[in-house]
Order: C-alpha cells, then sequence, then structure tokens
C-alpha cells in the first residue's frame, strides 16, 4: 500500500527559524475499498505511535462496517488523530477542525472526531465551548468506538478519555493502512512513567504498560508471512519494556525482546524507537551487535546539554552519563552506527552559556540527524506549574537556528561519510522525483537512491554510493 501524505497550506506558514526543526508529519490513512457502506477518513498527526494507533481503529471499525477513504467530502465519519507534544501542533489540528467543518456544514451528517493526545487535554472546549466536534476519545478508549458512535449517531455527544493501566491493543491485528508493504509498526508498549517536566505525555497516554510477548512475536512472524520485509518496535520508551508471563515462570526485558524479534527470520530487519538515556543498556547494545538484521540506528534524546538543565527537566541523568551511554554505542557497535537526538532550545532559565553546552555536545557526539524545537509550555506539566517560561522568544528562535545549523553540519558530514561505500538498502519506494529511480533506507536509516532496473519494493539491494545532496546518498546498483 501506499502511505499517504497530506499537505495543510498553514503547514507552510511556520517562521523559517521552526520549518527546518521538525515538519509535523500529517498522513492520511489509504482506502480500503471493500465495499462495507460507511466511509472513515483518518489524519493522523505527530509521531509513529500515532500512526499506529489508527491502524488499530481502523481494524476496530472495519469490524462495525467502515471502509477507509482518501476523500474527506465523501467521509462519513472523520477522524483526526491528534499530536499535543508542541503547540504549534495543536495549533494546527484546531486550524484543520476549521477546514473540515467547512466540509461538514455541505454534509450535515458528516462526524467529527478528535483522538489522541489532544483529547483529555481538550475535551471540554471541542464539546462544549466551541462544540467542532461529535466525539472525543483519548489513546486508551478506542475499543469503545463502536458505542461512543452510535451514541452520536443518536444524536448526542460522546467522549471516553479514561486512561488504563492495562490497555495494549494485544489482540487487534492493525490494518495497515500506514505501511509502504515493505516496513510497519509494532506497538511493543504504551505509556511513560518518566515524568519530564516539559512533557505531556504521561498525562494523555497514562503509565507504562509492556505488551505481552508472544503477541509480539506473533505479529512479527504474520508480517513476514504477508511480505514485510522491515518492522520497527514502537513504544514510548522501549529500553523499559518489561512483561512476565501470568505464571512468574518467564520474565522479558527489552533486549531479550529485540533478540526474539531478529530471530523470527534473518530476512526481517527490524528497528526501534524510542530509547532514553537512563535506560539504554549494553545488554540491548550486544543485542544488536550479533544480528546482523537488527538496524544500528538509535534515536537517544538528549534534549539538553547542560546537566542544570537537563535537572531541571526531571531526565535523570547528567550530561556525563549521557556521553557514557554515546561512547559505549561507539565502544560496541562502532562509530557507523547512527545516532539521533531530539533538542529543545530556551528551556526554562536557559543561560547563554548552558545554550552553548548544548552545541558543544552536538559536536562532541556527531549526531546523524536531530528532531530540534524551541520550548513551548504544556499545560499541566511540571514546568508550566513550577518553572518561569523566562526566555524570551526571540532568543529561542535564535539558539534554536543556531543548533539546527551546527546540526546540518554534522548530518551532512555524516552522509559524506556514506560516499564510496556499499550500503544494503531495502527498497521501499519510487524516489520522489522520479519513477525511474527508486528509495530506500540503509541500516543507518539514511535515505538511498538509485535507479530502479529491475528492482521492486522490498528487494533488498547492495548499492555503491558515489554521491550524496546532504539529505539523500546516490548510487549504482551492483
Amino acid at each position: 500500500m501506499s502511505q499517504p501524505l497530506i499537505t495543510l497550506d498553514f503547514l507552510d506558514k511556520a517562521p523559517a527559524t521552526e520549518a527546518p526543526a521538525l515538519p509535523l508529519d500529517v498522513r492520511v490513512s489509504a482506502a480500503t475499498r471493500t465495499g462495507r457502506t460507511r466511509k472513515l477518513y483518518i489524519e493522523s498527526y505527530g509521531c509513529q505511535m500515532n500512526f499506529s494507533d489508527s491502524e488499530i481503529v481502523s481494524s476496530i471499525l472495519a469490524d462495525e462496517g467502515f471502509d477507509t477513504t482518501e476523500d474527506l467530502a465523501g467521509a462519513d465519519l472523520v477522524l483526526l488523530n491528534t499530536c499535543s507534544i508542541r503547540e504549534k501542533a495543536e495549533q494546527t489540528v484546531r486550524m484543520r477542525l476549521t477546514q473540515i467543518n467547512s466540509h461538514k456544514k455541505r454534509n450535515p451528517g458528516m462526524l467529527v472526531g478528535v483522538l489522541g493526545c489532544m483529547a483529555e487535554r481538550l475535551k471540554a472546549k471541542f464539546l462544549e465551548e466551541e462544540k467542532i466536534v461529535d466525539l472525543v476519545v483519548g489513546p486508551d478508549a478506542y475499543r469503545d468506538l463502536p458505542q461512543l458512535i452510535s451514541q452520536v449517531d443518536g444524536g448526542q455527544k460522546a467522549v471516553n478519555v479514561l486512561l488504563s493501566r492495562e490497555e495494549t491493543y494485544a489482540d487487534i491485528t492493525p490494518v495497515r493502512l500506514n505501511s509502504n508493504g515493505v516496513s510497519a509498526f509494532i506497538s511493543i508498549m504504551r505509556g511513560c512513567d518518566n515524568m519530564c517536566s516539559f512533557c505531556v505525555v504521561p498525562f494523555t497516554r497514562g503509565r507504562e504498560r509492556s505488551r505481552d510477548t508472544h503477541s509480539i512475536l506473533q505479529e512479527a512472524r504474520d508480517l513476514v508471512a504477508a511480505g514485510y520485509k522491515e518492522v520497527t518496535l514502537l513504544g514510548q520508551n522501549v529500553d523499559s519494556y518489561k512483561w512476565a508471563s501470568a505464571d512468574g515462570l518467564e520474565h522479558v526485558n527489552f533486549a531479550q525482546l529485540l533478540e526474539r524479534v531478529a530471530l523470527v527470520s534473518a530476512h526481517l530487519r527490524v528497528r526501534f524507537s524510542t530509547s532514553h538515556p537512563k535506560d539504554i543498556t549494553d545488554e540491548v547494545l550486544h543485542t544488536m551487535a550479533r544480528h546482523d538484521n537488527i538496524c544500528k540506528y538509535i534515536h537517544l534524546p538528549a534534549q539538553s546539554g547542560n546537566s542544570r538543565v537537563l535537572e531541571l527537566m526531571n531526565r535523570t541523568y547528567d550530561r556525563p552519563w549521557y556521553e557514557e551511554r554515546v561512547a559505549a554505542i561507539r565502544r560496541i557497535l562502532g562509530d557507523d552506527c547512527a545516532i539521533s537526538t531530539d533538542m529543545i532550545a530556551g528551556f526554562c532559565s536557559e543561560t547563554e552559556a548552558e545554550h552553548q553546552d548544548t552545541l558543544s555536545l552536538i559536536d562532541h557526539v556527531q549526531y546523524d540527524m536531530a528532531y530540534m524545537f524551541f520550548y513551548s509550555e504544556r499545560p499541566g506539566t511540571l514546568a508550566a506549574r513550577k518553572l518561569a517560561d523566562d526566555v524570551p522568544l526571540d532568543v529561542k528562535k535564535r539558539r534554536l537556528q543556531e543548533i539546527i545549523d551546527r546540526q546540518q553540519a554534522h548530518s551532512r558530514a555524516r552522509y559524506e561519510r556514506g560516499v564510496g561505500r556499499v550500503h544494503q538498502v531495502l527498497v521501499e519506494n519510487f524516489s520522489k522525483r522520479s519513477e525511474e529511480h527508486l528509495s530506500g533506507r540503509n541500516s543507518q536509516s539514511q535515505v538511498v537512491i538509485f535507479p530502479k532496473q529491475n528492482f521492486q519494493k522490498g528487494d533488498y539491494v547492495n548499492v555503491l554510493v558515489t554521491s550524496t545532496t546532504g539529505g539523500a546518498l546516490l548510487g549504482e546498483a551492483i
């Protein structure tokens, strides 16, 4: 299946200092067209977990007579699976709801709902004050969607934003709507216990709970049987995965789970996201080293390069700890293992010298890629309650731009290291610019583009890289 994206006009109007940081990923679920009578349109915003959740929602509603559609105007039910990680993400969703309601005026029978991380926080505004949606459903209440839709069909508004300590949706087979037919997501855990002072995730997704190991392995086997060549194990903090059988005889941590998934098939690539610096262990790194099919890429969010700021963020590690974890990655997996990060510019009380520490950490690690933001206060978080958002906006934006400029230089340098080497590439699709070229990723998650010849999606191809654009590697199959 394709992986449809939507471009919204207002997404292109962000300030220049913000645009290179992290464009808000927005995906429209692909159409299923199986002849069901009602049409479901889903837009998913933000993180990979949201895209995975939309596949679960589609599966639940397929049993209730819904096909998915890419045609907003012709939909019976429109759902936005939302992100609250930044203020800009929320603004984007609110503007999109305004656009969708213009369709609802032309089609009064259309139902509009908000799912995910914005649901709990803004349920009253959406339902009672602004009256712009018909239902609001939190990330642990998707099983309740059929009943909630019936409630709306009966003329009432509907809401369920209760969080759960048990829900993992382990028994639901996702409808792979956000997949390219080559790569798929497997959610292994939900929620987060870390309580970083800037983050809303513990409040919007609840406490950590890990999914049954055997259901994860079965999902991986089913994907291999269906022709998939790559899976990404998802969780807010995958390294804290821990599962025990009901009889207490079996205990599985993340390193052990990672190895079991890798052993499902030697031809199945395995990725994972996200790792927390306080939890990633040498056992995980040695597991990665033992298996060629576990991709050599680790997303290791630092957030800041200064220990005082990290303490204010409640990250529970300091800079020396973070640097030691990077050193362990380099020692066990080698310098070719890609490392990416998240960085926040202008957190509460951050000084100029502390900002320089972030720049020096970027230089020290030489990240392959980074998601970069300036700090935006999120209501309800510890930082919003106890810390002053006292760095002026113009200073935040200037510091963010300096972080972006520094990281772009390192990203280009890391891409240039790949020139002259042979890379094993898993073909994911045509190049965006030409159907005469194919596009895929290497183990380090770098994009590689090469002439298609007789190759096709899902093939592993050895590509000799001859040049780079700074954002992709270009080469020839050998």
